[in-house]
């Protein structure tokens, strides 16, 4: 394709590469003494928005290869695979033509009900590579408590090559969403040291670019019931600081008054703000939206700051601040052991989700 620049057929040796320096990623965030440290966020989230998994759409091979590196990563921290292909969680879609109003058409993925289905689709109906969620899971310590279970979410996906600006067409969203899929590998690690008292699914969806499909078909697919699942803490954009929540290091979460969850994190210290744009519905454009309409007490951390980046080639690793990364890190697995060891949370009385049955 015009514009791009890496070869189509260099993805696979060269995330492979990628892939392979995982070790030193890990050698030199020792070195530094890191616990949540810049150096491995930023070089975890140089590999996952590298030009060589092409801004890793839904359902192609730079996705695909992305996927693998985060099972990877998952399996590191001492991860349990909890999807149905070890940690692969299998989303099955394909696409669809559909008419528009204007009489024009384009194609759509729509979810199949079931993996298998997928071969009975014609080759041109399916996607480039399966497309999976990645999903792992950390048993609970607690006898009674470890049949609950706290969800931690980003999405891995971006949406890959498209028209090129500057010569640029290969959209890597290393802030959108890369630095959220870091954010829930460094929780895991950490949390993975010891284990809290509830289960925690940790689940990197695919599919949100595309109208939220991953998280659709975890829900419809969940790892333990809804019924049990007390919270969804998801992560999205958190790569830059945003100085309406604070500046460096300090990050916000959607819906704050909306569930107790809120006023939990507060009253532990943890960093995190009411989202400061309320008039721009991040609440509702997320992952997080999903699970609340099922029910869950569910809300997003971000520090996104309207960037004029969003959704274009320039979102690149080198505007991203890996220091920020880190603190932000920190708090959000602060704020996932809490929920995991404390009280779970409620939605606020009268709140439309906490009248939806699980």
């Amino acid at each position: 394709m015009p514009g791009c620049r890496v070869r189509m057929t260099s993805v696979l040796l060269v995330s492979a590469l990628v892939l392979a320096a995982a070790p030193a990623v890990r050698a030199q965030a020792r070195a530094a003494g890191d616990t949540v440290g810049a150096t491995r966020a930023g070089m975890l989230l140089e590999m996952l928005a590298h030009d060589s998994l092409e801004g890793r759409d839904t359902g192609t091979r730079g996705s695909a290869a992305a996927a693998r590196m985060l099972a990877a990563e998952l399996a590191r921290a001492g991860l349990e695979p909890a999807g149905d292909s070890g940690f692969f969680q299998r989303v099955p879609l394909a696409w669809q033509t559909v008419t528009l109003q204007n009489g024009q058409t384009r194609r759509r993925y729509v979810l199949l009900d079931r993996p298998e289905a997928r071969d009975s689709v014609p080759a041109a109906d399916r996607p480039a590579a399966p497309a999976v969620n990645v999903v792992g899971i950390l048993r609970g310590a607690d006898p009674q408590l470890r049949n609950e279970a706290v969800v931690v979410t980003a999405h891995y996906d971006h949406v890959g090559i498209r028209a090129a600006v500057n010569g640029d067409s290969i959209y890597n969203g290393a802030d959108d969403n890369a630095s959220g899929t870091v954010a829930v590998l460094e929780v895991a690690r950490l949390l993975a040291r010891r284990a809290p008292k509830r289960t925690v699914v940790f689940v990197l969806v695919t599919g949100e670019e595309r109208g939220g499909y991953g998280s659709r078909w975890y829900l419809e697919h969940p790892v333990l019931p809804l019924r049990q699942t007390v919270a969804n803490l998801n992560i999205e954009m958190i790569g830059r600081p945003d100085s309406l929540a604070g500046g460096l290091g300090k990050a916000w979460l959607t819906g704050f008054d909306r569930s107790t969850m809120g006023a939990m994190l507060r009253e532990a210290g943890i960093p995190l703000v009411p989202d400061p744009r309320p008039e721009q519905r991040f609440f509702e454009r997320s992952d997080n939206i999903a699970f609340a309409r099922r029910g869950v007490p569910a809300h997003t951390i971000s520090s996104y700051n309207l960037h004029l980046d969003y959704h274009r080639p320039s979102d690149e690793v080198r505007f991203a601040d890996p220091a920020h990364m880190a603190a932000v890190i920190a708090a959000a697995a602060r704020a996932v052991r809490l929920l995991a060891d404390g009280p779970a949370p409620q939605w606020a009385p009268g709140d439309s989700f906490g009248q939806v049955a699980r």
